[in-house]
């Protein structure tokens, strides 16, 4: 227990610090997202993919919190995954690239022993879907960091009701390292997760998943995995929805997300995170009492249905601002008039 709050600690403190110090490199290299019509340097998805891995690893090799095989093949398994997201932060990939290279990723680390071959090809796809929905949380200030780690906190109380203490300790790691992150991430933000941290994140936590429940339930399972991932879904289908409605492309970015449209109702910037992190706790309070037994699995169906509500609600909700003609004509009109006044006086 020591040893978990020192590595959560040391975690914490070695991603904020990288976080910070590699935010120059990021600008210079172009590392950067466009956040309020300024460049946002991309440093704390490295920053949290090399604390997460360095403390792990380290304390692995120390004997301090062995990992374990699986959880260690599962570890660099997401630092490459993390390296594809850096490539996509560097230069545009195609939109295929990432699942392609993430669906690679994930069927060496599903255990096939466990789940057989159908169910581990289901969980290979399970994974690419959870991690593409996780990437595109990172779009509003504290978001992705926020859902990462509630989801990092109910993944690792799954593991340790299933005595996986490598696992948990993989996951209290990710949580601390995501909330070292998240110090630089908060409104406004002086630093994003990107593409590298966002892929890693929600790998990591997808395949965390499918380790928990190797081996057990199909419902149950499927359950555990949605209601983990509830928030990030729920972003995903308001997204294709959308889209699809306004007969636009699925693969082009545009200011659709989750909190692009809660920001439009008026919500503050510090709001959203903090409610759709609500949300993800509630989910993932869902999942770990499905996990342990004190919920049936059909209690995820209400956490189906909360998302499906919001999705609904937000789905007409116009992605920019309305046009007012008359307001502006009335404001040339005013200002055409103060000025005949002033020449006249």
């Amino acid at each position: 227990m020591l040893y978990g709050i020192a590595a959560a600690a040391a975690t914490l403190l070695l991603s904020a610090l990288l976080t910070g110090v590699l935010r120059v490199p990021a600008l210079r290299l172009g590392i950067t997202d466009r956040r309020r019509r300024r460049p946002l340097p991309l440093s704390g998805g490295t920053a949290v993919a090399l604390a997460t891995v360095l403390v792990a690893a380290g304390a692995d090799a120390a004997g301090l919190l062995p990992l374990g095989a699986g959880v260690g093949r599962m570890a660099v398994a997401a630092g490459c995954v993390a390296l594809l997201g850096l490539a996509a932060d560097l230069r545009r990939l195609r939109w295929w690239v990432a699942p392609a290279g993430t669906a690679v990723a994930a069927a060496f680390v599903v255990p096939y022993e466990e789940t057989g071959v159908a169910a581990g090809v289901a969980a290979v796809g399970w994974i690419v879907v959870a991690t593409a929905a996780f990437r595109a949380l990172d779009h509003a200030d504290g978001l992705a960091g926020t859902v990462g780690a509630v989801g990092a906190f109910g993944a690792a109380a799954c593991a340790t009701a299933e005595l996986m203490d490598g696992l948990a300790a993989l996951l209290g790691v990710l949580a601390a390292a995501l909330a070292g992150f998240l110090l630089h991430n908060w409104f406004p933000a002086r630093a994003g997760l990107g593409a590298a941290g966002a892929l890693f994140t929600g790998f990591v936590l997808a395949s965390s998943a499918v380790f928990v429940r190797a081996g057990q339930g199909i419902g149950a399972g499927a359950a555990v995995l949605y209601a983990l991932a509830a928030i990030a879904c729920a972003d995903a289908a308001l997204v294709v929805l959308g889209r699809r409605l306004d007969r636009r492309a699925v693969t082009r970015g545009r200011p659709d997300h989750l909190g692009h449209r809660l920001r439009r109702l008026g919500l503050a910037p510090r709001a959203v995170p903090v409610l759709l992190g609500a949300g993800s706790a509630g989910g993932a309070l869902v999942a770990v009492c499905v996990h342990t037994g004190r919920l049936s699995p059909g209690a995820a169906w209400w956490v189906a249905a909360a998302a499906a509500v919001l999705v609904l609600v937000l789905v007409r909700r116009p992605v920019t601002p309305a046009f007012r003609p008359r307001q502006r004509v009335a404001s040339a009109s005013s200002q055409v008039s103060e000025r005949l006044r002033v020449r006249s006086g």
